[in-house]
């Protein structure tokens, strides 16, 4: 499975943006794919993921802020990001998962500055 994310960048305090993530290779049928993120010296973290029957899950700090959304159609998963904070600067790691298996994504930056 390759996983091709895009959607980063810089944006300002209170500003949006969305990432999206598209799934190929050998895909199941029953999966969940989402999106994790890491701040420097910190650890990766969960930020949201989405399963192939449409349960989300949400970290705290970002619930109310983003939505997870995905197209099974084509595999794709986005997370639109609305009234971003400082906090929320890290690189973003989209993820695949199927029983025991998951991949990762390249990860892309997003920073939140004034």
């Amino acid at each position: 499975v390759q996983l091709q994310a895009s959607g980063g960048g810089l944006v300002q305090p209170g500003g949006s943006l969305r990432l999206s993530c598209e799934a190929s290779g050998s895909i199941f049928a029953i999966n969940a794919m989402g999106w994790y993120r890491q701040a420097p010296g910190k650890q990766r973290e969960l930020v949201a993921l989405i399963n192939s029957g449409g349960s989300k899950t949400y970290a705290g700090s970002v619930s109310g802020r983003f939505t997870i959304s995905r197209d099974n159609a084509e595999n794709t998963v986005y997370l639109q990001m609305n009234n971003l904070k400082p906090e929320d600067t890290a690189v973003y790691y989209c993820y695949y998962g199927t029983g025991s298996v998951y991949y990762w994504g390249q990860g892309t930056q997003v920073t939140v500055s004034s």
